[in-house]
């Protein structure tokens, strides 16, 4: 009983000693500072207490009640590691840290980091924190090297001993944009959290999501993980992952953060305001872009992730496609009908039913037989283009030597494996499916192969790479996924949609040439964009066009990106707004969405407004699923048909224009499509501003999104405003910005040239390429100073090799 007793009082003695450790460093946490310690649902003082952390309920009331949204579990002050020595290098110094104090909340910490803080540009920095004694993946993605530090630096950077962080301040007006002294740095192998205070909370983009312009600060959790989901408004995780954002400081200066890690990822943001990083894998590679302008930003991300390509001439026309045509009898009629209306059209889509079977790279010849054919037509007869679906999905139940997609790809080993070394099999459209490993530099020549051989067949003109986050019907493989897997299984449950990494995708140990599926998982897209996109350049010799719907950073530099799948309603028609903004902030200019919506009947007043809205995406194509209303522009009647065609001569006039524009996106990175407060910072008004955008720096474009609406309210920065169809001024400069109320009945959409400006545009025709047979003509919008400017790119329109000079804004 004696040894009882005694051993009760020292378990008594050692908890009170730990409660009493446990609370350092807690109490002079303002509620605006607490970092939450206990993402999971379980949170207790005890589990707190546990994990080195602080337990206090919030002391602010909101309406009376405690806000449950301010961790009642936060990281105290003396969390972390701690900063032990510093080595100056050629361009910049290395940092040793050490762990200190309590363990992670998983057991597994690396107790020594080395930070590599290198200056690379005078607006650019680049630091890593990474385990030196053990390599952890990295994403593979081409990044700028640098030999020697820059000379001259808009940045001082500071680092705090204990607990470590970083911060970076510009130097011209000692704002403080990256400070990652608060909330606990923790750098588990499998949990890598980091959090820092914004400058303000104006804040752009961490997609891909369906949601406003502007990002709500105010206590949400955003997931970044590429999954195929049918665009659910909000910060589910979508196809695309994005680790970047644009802030907008309180003087109107803009900066840039991105983190280059692409690992199932969340992000909180919190009113502070401040943003915390939870990753489950990889390191913690940030680039930190000082701007100042958010153009100068979004150059400045697109220099290290990789400028825009130059999409062709015809890319930039009119693109029709839908799910349903039901045979090749079907898409001839529709695309007769654009025709025999006069409507512009440069590019006929197919979507999965051409296929046999769903099988990839064949035809169906009882329905399909003479597509071959036909588009030979479109390019011979008419001046058209073809685009056809290709998913990666390799069906791997037909009988050997059949199908020579899955024969060729197992004898080259081409394909993705299980944890167990087998070919992994999935399930998509064709059924039982193969994956090809796109990480792997030897399918290559694989995929060359494949799409040569289909050109045989079929000679398409660019590829609409699909289901490639990569989507699967099964939970894992057909025999699931390991249960004892941590990466299957990590201790950290991302929030991702389902309830597991691998839902509707493959297992997270699944293997690849060199990297688990665990850390590309989200790559693949993008691995299969960067060698689509080569194969195309091999085979047809000229600039061609992929869009894909999985994307990461970089991929503007192989394609571009439509917006999934929509749904046909009139806010579906707004959100395609900020997501076509976010892209151009990502680096992908070439994007658009699905225009009268994808899913569900659209009808004539909701298909008229998207018509003339998606007339100004920078990449415009109508397309809907199967056994919906047909929706292309001809089938409504004669009516919908003339404002389709005057609405799309617009913007086949605009083409001159449009392409000057990717050519800038091409050799300065800027964007094409741009929020108002792209062109006016210093401007708060235009910061949530998200129902308007502008193409470039002088074309403003104000559409109807409201059901029954015959107007439409817009903002108009301080600049001369010229209404683009009468050329009547709106508004002089030098007044401030104003709202206008601007009459649209169902046939109209206003558009607007900025003052100061000249517009080069081309008479236009029902294709590019009969568009580029007419005249030229130049529409100079004078500034209130009767100045202007402005600039044409011009060349044959798809040639490759070319060494475009950076053109101006």
């Amino acid at each position: 009983m004696f040894e009882l007793r005694v051993a009760v009082f020292i378990f008594i003695l050692l908890s009170i000693l730990h409660f009493g450790k446990s609370q350092e460093g807690c109490s002079q946490i303002a509620d605006a500072y607490r970092f939450d310690c206990y993402p999971e649902d379980d949170a207790s003082e005890q589990n707190c207490l546990n994990r080195g952390c602080c337990w206090r309920p919030p002391s602010a009331e909101v309406d009376g009640k405690v806000p449950l949204n301010i961790p009642y579990c936060f990281y105290p002050t003396n969390y972390g590691y701690k900063l032990v020595s510093k080595e100056n290098t050629q361009t910049g110094y290395l940092l040793r840290l050490v762990k200190q104090g309590h363990p992670g909340p998983y057991g597994k910490d690396i107790e020594n980091l080395t930070v590599d803080v290198r200056f690379e540009t005078r607006e650019r920095l680049h630091f890593k924190i990474y385990d030196p004694n053990n390599k952890r993946y990295e994403v593979p993605i081409q990044t700028p090297t640098v030999s020697t530090q820059a000379t001259e630096l808009d940045y001082d950077v500071n680092v705090n001993t204990f607990p470590f962080g970083i911060s970076v301040k510009r130097k011209s007006t000692n704002t403080v944009i990256f400070n990652s002294i608060v909330g606990g740095m923790v750098f588990e192998d499998q949990f890598i959290q980091l959090s820092s205070l914004l400058p303000s909370g104006t804040l752009y983009g961490l997609g891909e999501h369906v949601d406003p312009l502007l990002l709500d600060v105010k206590w949400t959790r955003g997931t970044l993980f590429a999954r195929d989901q049918g665009t659910p408004e909000g910060l589910s995780n979508l196809y695309g992952v994005f680790p970047y954002y644009i802030s907008i400081e309180k003087d109107g200066n803009a900066n840039g953060v991105f983190l280059l890690n692409s690992n199932a990822m969340d992000i909180i943001l919190q009113p502070t305001p401040a943003i915390t990083y939870r990753t489950i894998g990889g390191i913690l590679d940030f680039y930190v872009f000082l701007g100042p302008s958010p153009d100068l930003v979004v150059q400045q991300f697109t220099a290290v992730v990789g400028r825009p390509y130059m999409p062709p001439y015809w890319g930039l026309g009119f693109h029709l496609c839908r799910w349903g045509y039901g045979s090749l009898n079907g898409t001839m009629t529709v695309n007769d009908n654009m025709r025999k209306y006069g409507i512009p059209q440069d590019v006929q889509w197919n979507d999965i039913e051409y296929m046999d079977r769903h099988l990839d790279f064949t035809v169906d010849n009882n329905n399909w037989g003479g597509l071959g054919d036909f588009v030979k037509k479109l390019h011979g007869q008419y001046h058209q283009h073809y685009i056809p679906i290709v998913d990666p999905g390799i069906s791997s139940t037909q009988a050997r030597g059949s199908y020579p997609p899955y024969d060729v790809g197992l004898e080259m080993g081409v394909f993705i494996n299980s944890s167990t070394g087998e070919t992994f099999i999935g399930k998509v459209w064709p059924g039982l499916t193969a994956f090809p490993d796109f990480t792997d530099p030897g399918t290559q020549a694989y995929w060359e192969q494949m799409l040569s051989k289909f050109r045989d067949l079929v000679e398409f003109d660019g590829l609409w790479i699909d289901m490639n986050e990569p989507s699967n019907e099964l939970d894992g493989s057909t025999k699931g996924c390991p249960a004892n897997s941590p990466l299957d299984h990590p201790p950290y449950k991302t929030h991702v949609s389902g309830d597991n990494l691998y839902s509707r995708t493959l297992c997270m140990s699944a293997k690849h040439h060199s990297y688990s599926h665990y850390d590309v998982h989200s790559l693949y897209g993008l691995t299969e964009m960067e060698q689509t996109m080569s194969a195309l350049k091999k085979l047809l010799g000229k600039r061609s066009v992929v869009i894909s719907r999985s994307t990461f950073p970089s991929a503007g530099l192989h394609g571009g990106h439509w917006l999934g799948d929509n749904t046909a309603t009139f806010n579906d028609l707004y959100l395609s707004i900020p997501g076509i903004l976010n892209f151009n902030l990502f680096g992908v200019p070439l994007v658009g969405a699905d225009i009268c919506g994808f899913n569900g009947n659209t009808n004539k007043e909701l298909c008229a407004r998207w018509t003339q809205l998606g007339a100004f995406y920078p990449f415009s194509r109508n397309h809907n699923t199967k056994y919906a209303t047909s929706q292309d522009p001809a089938s409504f009647g004669a009516d919908f048909a003339g404002m389709a065609r005057n609405v799309l001569l617009t913007r086949y006039l605009l083409i001159p224009y449009l392409y000057t524009l990717f050519a800038q996106a091409h050799t300065l990175g800027s964007a094409v499509a741009r929020p108002l407060f792209y062109e006016f910072p210093k401007d708060q008004t235009t910061y949530p501003v998200d129902r308007q955008f502008l193409l470039g720096p002088a074309l403003l474009i104000t559409p109807v999104l409201t059901q029954g609406a015959t107007s439409v309210t817009g903002y108009f920065p301080d600049a001369t405003w010229y209404d683009g169809s009468d050329g009547s001024v709106l508004q002089s400069s030098g007044n401030g910005g104003q709202y206008h109320t601007l009459q649209a009945p169902w046939d109209k959409i206003p558009y607007h040239f900025r003052g100061g400006y000249v517009i080069p545009t081309q008479q236009p025709d029902i294709t590019t390429y009969q568009s580029r047979q007419n005249p030229f003509q130049l529409i100079v919008a004078l500034s209130s100073t009767d100045e202007a400017r402005g600039g044409l790119f011009y060349d044959d329109g798809e040639s490759l090799g070319k060494r475009w000079p950076a053109l101006k804004n």
